[in-house]
């Protein structure tokens, strides 16, 4: 899907660019029917029928920008949802964050059992990197640095460090410089890896245009951190199709309990100006990006 900005209302773009990912990742994983039979289902429970989809719809939306094969763009947007979708199956277990609910229905480990959702998650971040690994439009090099990206964003030094810092900062009292650290691994650095692999499917980044999609998406990391405390502190299980008030329950440091609400709510007022700042250089062509940074600043679930 290669629409210009302007082609169409953003409710539109977003609701075409969410079904051609749901065509996608339904095409990606392994049919239902193919043993074993069990893992591939649960698979398939995981991925698809839910989810905002945030990371796909960033990297259409920064693909946008420069004129991303389509290709390309659905495998990059699969495979970050599918570590997305793996992450939140092994955090939703008894020995991470032990949450009944996901999207509106049972999470992988009541829906099945604890060995099956560990597979799961295990098998999604794998096929991840096989469904960007056999892009055949992009030049190898650039495939390797991409992948390369992928890697570095769902590890320790990305994601999987942040949920480590997490699980070890219960019942510690963290600053507000050791919270953001905290979110920009565990939330901010598959986000940021989304903006750029979108960018990459177009061509080669000048260090001018990192810089900005660098900034960009380092104020959205953040802020959907941020907006995630307060809906937490503030909606309940049925509004955000998970368990609400859990981080407070689990004594957890978010930035509700460190800033309260309003000034969490100021925040991430002003990480949404930061993320349209730093959007100036690419004039109207970053009309995607923009409106993904007010929707996530102001959703409410």
């Amino acid at each position: 899907m290669t629409e210009t900005p302007t082609a169409m209302p953003f409710a539109a773009w977003m609701g075409s660019v969410q079904a051609e990912v749901e065509d996608a990742l339904s095409s990606f994983l392994p049919a239902a029917h193919q043993v074993p039979f069990k893992l591939h289902e649960a698979m398939r429970y995981t991925v698809l029928g839910g989810g905002k989809r945030v990371r796909p719809l960033l990297v259409y939306a920064s693909g946008a920008l420069f004129g991303a094969d389509s290709a390309a763009l659905s495998r990059a947007a699969c495979a970050l949802e599918m570590i997305h979708a793996y992450s939140l199956v092994h955090d939703d277990m008894p020995c991470m964050d032990d949450d009944a609910l996901r999207r509106g229905k049972p999470t992988v480990h009541v829906a099945y059992d604890e060995a099956t959702a560990l597979l799961v998650g295990d098998a999604l971040q794998a096929q991840a990197f096989q469904v960007l690994a056999e892009s055949d439009t992009l030049p190898p090099a650039r495939l390797a640095g991409m992948l390369r990206l992928l890697a570095q964003a769902a590890g320790s030094s990305g994601m999987c460090g942040g949920q480590a810092i997490d699980l070890d900062s219960v019942g510690i009292a963290l600053n507000l410089e050791q919270l953001e650290r905290m979110h920009q691994l565990k939330t901010g650095a598959l986000l940021r890896a989304s903006v750029l692999l979108g960018a990459l499917c177009g061509k080669e980044l000048t260090a001018e245009e990192l810089e900005s999609l660098a900034a960009y998406s380092k104020a959205m990391g953040l802020a959907f951190q941020v907006v995630d405390d307060i809906l937490d502190a503030t909606a309940d299980s049925a509004t955000l199709g998970k368990t609400a008030g859990k981080d407070a329950a689990d004594n957890k440091p978010t930035y509700v309990s460190i800033l309260g609400l309003e000034a969490s709510q100021a925040l991430a007022q002003q990480l949404r100006r930061a993320a349209h700042d730093a959007l100036a250089p690419f004039g109207e062509q970053a009309l995607r990006l923009r409106e993904l940074a007010d929707l996530i600043v102001q959703r409410k679930a």
